[in-house]
């Protein structure tokens, strides 16, 4: 009669090699590519199990790098941007090299500095089909492009709309110096020329959106915005 195999166990948590972190279910971890030229690639913990022998396992869904995308890496991508995935797996968990943070993107965009573990994501994205949601997203500028959180925007005091400086005819430098900004269109109107402290003018009820992804639910993200 065939021997019954000790079965796996559910843990709390595990403390990475050589370290005092503690992960646990629900945490970000950075784990370790087998090309090491590579980043490491980015997880969520789902669980996190050991056998008999105390070999550690972690139940993980990835994060994908723009990169990693099939549409690719795009202009309105931050440097540190993720999509969170519908791929699960299960590694081992020595392949841990530490933790990290994925933010909203609303609470990333109020990082008053943006350290190493941190990254944010707006958008969930299904491995096999290359699909995102939301894939309507609010846009901006003359270029009708989402936010990008590593641009510099400045904030037109007529339209409230925000714009690249370089849409603008702009240099970055010369966007910081500025005390208030009115964009072209705004320029042009009489009315916006008046004092803006006697006509005070309310943000337009919606922002314009635009569909930037062949697939995925029809839905709208608040963006924030700021001048950095």
């Amino acid at each position: 009669m065939a021997k019954t195999k000790p079965g796996k166990k559910d843990v709390d948590s595990y403390t990475i090699k050589g370290t005092n972190k503690i992960v646990r279910p629900g945490d970000c971890v950075l784990m370790r590519p087998s090309d090491t030229d590579k980043p490491p690639y980015v997880a969520r913990v789902e669980k996190i199990e050991a056998d008999h022998r105390n070999n550690m396992k972690v139940h993980v869904r990835w994060y994908y790098r723009p990169e990693e995308s099939i549409g690719g890496r795009r202009q309105f991508h931050g440097a540190k941007e993720l999509f969170l995935s519908d791929h699960f797996d299960v590694q081992s968990a020595h392949t841990i090299e530490g933790k990290c943070i994925v933010h909203s993107f609303k609470n990333y965009t109020k990082l008053e500095n943006v350290g190493a573990e941190d990254y944010f994501c707006r958008f969930e994205y299904k491995a096999a089909t290359g699909g995102f949601t939301p894939d309507r997203v609010a846009v901006y500028c003359k270029c009708e492009m989402p936010y990008n959180p590593d641009d510099l925007m400045v904030q037109c005091e007529g339209c409230k709309d925000w714009f690249h400086p370089s849409c603008m005819g702009m240099t970055i430098e010369e966007a910081k110096k500025l005390e208030q900004f009115m964009c072209s269109d705004c320029n042009s109107d009489d009315d916006a020329k008046r004092s803006l402290n006697s006509f005070p003018v309310s943000p337009p009820a919606e922002a314009k959106v635009r569909d930037l992804f062949p697939c995925g639910a029809k839905a709208e993200e608040e963006m924030t915005h700021h001048v950095s």
